[in-house]
């Protein structure tokens, strides 16, 4: 080939290159926006959550009985009867045990006698002194002996009276350590008396909370007893010394206790309410868009996406109260914030059908 025709060659070699490029048909761009702007982005969005909230503690405490005593005779004695079953729930008043009362009766009698003999005397003196019969210290000595008697006679009533041993208050009879026939000693144990509806719960808690913690708090208290269960109560009362060696404040509460499955000395786990918000907005965690220290989200306006600064507050099973930043009447989306930007176009997707 003649060199000198390499030129030419060239030039309509790419003449022709050019002419196949400009027959072939044109595509449109990947990314081409269709007239009017970009679709609509469908997300997922929910109107908060209005509920109760509340700031709480854990702690740990220990149930003990409303009540409790020990009963014990006030008098020695044999035990003639026992009234009750053991375990048994008894009301206050309800008798408990009688011991033998035979001397004690014969006692009452003859003080009985005596006040009455004694009464009689007094009277006739009193008529001798008005008709000046005998002087008016012969009627002052009668009505001393009077008085001795009639004391007498009440002191025996009252020691027959303690016979009988009854429950100082509403509550559940133990295991008695003494049997019927038993003479038994002044003051020696017979059975245990508890009251456990409500039953008390002690805690402690940090002396940081002094100023947070206040009477009629409510508390959740759970017992290994009886695993997944939650027992309602709430604080009576807080010791007005702190505890010397923790340096903790003690708090008592009242446990809800109808059915009487609590029992004292049980180990609790406390939640305590140390401050409650009754129209808190709540929404899933997953529509929160963290940005460095700051919490976002993202909420639909007139079909856009809007970025609002938000300030959290309690979580719990899934969801974060929002203090500041929403309105309850505020759509939050909760799903597709990774396709958007403040200002998209936005479309909220329809719930699934109910199944």
């Amino acid at each position: 080939m003649n060199p000198r025709s390499l030129p030419k060659l060239t030039t309509a070699a790419v003449a022709l290159a050019a002419i196949a490029l400009l027959s072939i048909p044109q595509r449109a761009p990947l990314h081409a926006q269709p007239a009017g702007g970009m679709p609509p982005t469908v997300v997922e969005a929910v109107r908060p959550l209005v509920d109760r909230v509340s700031d709480a503690i854990s702690a740990v405490g220990s149930l003990r009985a409303a009540e409790s005593i020990v009963v014990q005779p006030e008098l020695a004695g044999r035990i003639e009867q026992v009234h009750f079953t053991e375990g048994q729930s008894v009301k206050a008043g309800a008798p408990l045990f009688t011991l033998d009362a035979s001397l004690v009766r014969a006692e009452v009698r003859e003080w009985e006698a005596t006040a009455a003999q004694s009464q009689r005397e007094a009277d006739l003196v009193n008529s001798m002194v008005s008709r000046k019969l005998v002087a008016p210290a012969e009627l002052d000595a009668k009505r001393s002996q009077l008085a001795v008697s009639q004391a007498r006679l009440s002191s025996a009533r009252t020691r027959l009276d303690k016979t009988v041993i009854s429950a100082a208050f509403d509550g559940v009879v133990g295991l008695r350590q003494v049997s019927p026939g038993e003479y038994v000693e002044v003051g020696q144990p017979l059975v245990n008396l508890v009251q456990v509806d409500p039953i008390k719960l002690d805690l402690r808690v940090p002396q940081t909370l002094l100023a947070q913690v206040a009477v009629g708090q409510r508390l959740a208290v759970e017992v290994d007893a009886f695993a997944g269960e939650k027992f309602a109560g709430s604080v009576y009362a807080i010791d007005p010394q702190l505890d010397a060696d923790g340096r903790s404040i003690v708090l008592r509460a009242t446990v809800d206790n109808e059915d009487g499955r609590l029992r004292p000395g049980l180990f609790a786990r406390v939640a305590l309410e140390l401050a409650a918000r009754d129209d808190a907005l709540l929404v899933p965690e997953q529509a929160l868009w963290p940005q460095g220290s700051k919490q976002f989200v993202y909420v639909v306006e007139d079909g856009k996406a809007k970025l609002v600064e938000v300030t959290t507050g309690v979580r719990r099973d899934g969801m974060v109260e929002i203090r500041t930043g929403l309105m309850p009447e505020s759509s939050v989306i909760t799903a597709g914030q990774l396709k958007i930007g403040p200002g998209a176009p936005v479309r909220i997707a329809a719930p699934p059908p109910a199944k």
